[in-house]
């Protein structure tokens, strides 16, 4: 039988050449965020993110409260991809109906931490209960912040790209328990020109790809130059792969991968107001990755959802 899955990446291809264009919008789908224009003031940032149980985590596993926590963090993520300040939260629900009190309780203290700690109120939102397992939704809004949102399609070659945090082993925790780089965003943002963002949720390797194709060009990463987590080279004793390809595929690290011109990256090397680490440049095309002095193409490794598709 053919396989008749669509990656969520052809989907929002697909939806970006049919929704129509309004005047109020100035990002749609296919970034990190939307972006509208409201009355003047600074762009509006609008995300939402869906996790489900059985994909994205197992409840008897992490618990209500780290899944409520991280329900709302990967959408602070996205803000922060977007060197925006979140400003607001609205959640709902699909509780199932055996425990569902509980549940929801557990998952309202887990967002307050984190809500509480970049001061974005929860406003509202949702609850129901069905017969299926647990489905939460959550939406953020933000504002743009210094000169505007920065999006994926702005790098050019011979940007530095950059990289927030150490990669790879998420599983063994920090897939619940990251802290979003929204401050982070900012200090860079108020500091260098960022040509292009994203988050890495997917994994570098395919979160790179992603920002290749909306910016036109190609990368060159240095193998030697990407942090790898202790967490990687735990898990690649034992795993079959190596702690590069832990780094460069796992996924779910939250980090961000960001890009700027050639002499701004001279002085985030000197003076960064926040860890950051220098692991490759924008090229013209391809995405290639050198080690040992051979240059390799990269492959795209990391997670994609797949959507039904009759």
């Amino acid at each position: 039988m053919p396989d008749t899955r669509l990656s969520e990446f052809s989907y929002i291809n697909w939806l970006r050449k049919r929704i129509p264009s309004h005047s109020s919008v100035l990002i749609g789908p296919g970034d990190d965020t939307a972006a509208m224009r409201v009355d003047g003031s600074r762009p509006l940032l609008i995300t939402t993110d869906m996790l489900m149980e059985g994909s994205c985590f197992l409840l008897r596993d992490a618990g209500a409260h780290a899944v409520g926590r991280k329900a709302l963090a990967v959408n602070l993520s996205d803000i922060a991809a977007m060197a925006g300040r979140p400003t607001a939260a609205v959640v709902s629900l699909g509780l199932p109906r055996e425990g569902g009190r509980a549940i929801a309780e557990g998952l309202f203290e887990g967002m307050r931490e984190i809500a509480e700690q970049f001061d974005v109120p929860i406003v509202g939102g949702d609850t129901n209960s069905w017969s299926g397992e647990l489905v939460v939704s959550v939406t953020v809004l933000g504002e743009a912040t210094g000169s505007g949102p920065v999006r994926r399609n702005g790098a050019r070659p011979g940007d530095a790209i950059f990289v927030t945090g150490a990669l790879g082993g998420s599983i063994r925790g920090k897939h619940l328990d990251f802290v979003p780089r929204v401050r982070e965003s900012q200090l860079l943002h108020a500091m260098v020109g960022l040509s292009a963002m994203i988050d890495i949720s997917d994994g570098l390797s395919r979160d790179l790809h992603h920002l290749c194709e909306e910016s036109g060009c190609g990368a060159l990463l240095d193998s030697a130059a990407v942090p790898i987590s202790d967490a990687a080279i735990e898990l690649a004793a034992t795993s079959g792969k190596s702690p590069l390809e832990h780094a460069l595929g796992d996924g779910e690290d939250f980090e961000l991968l960001f890009c700027v011109g050639a002499e701004d990256g001279e002085r985030l090397r000197q003076h960064s107001p926040v860890p950051v680490w220098q692991i490759g440049v924008m090229t013209e095309q391809g995405v290639a990755l050198m080690r040992d002095g051979t240059r390799h193409v990269l492959p795209i490794m990391g997670y994609e959802h797949q959507l039904a598709h009759s």
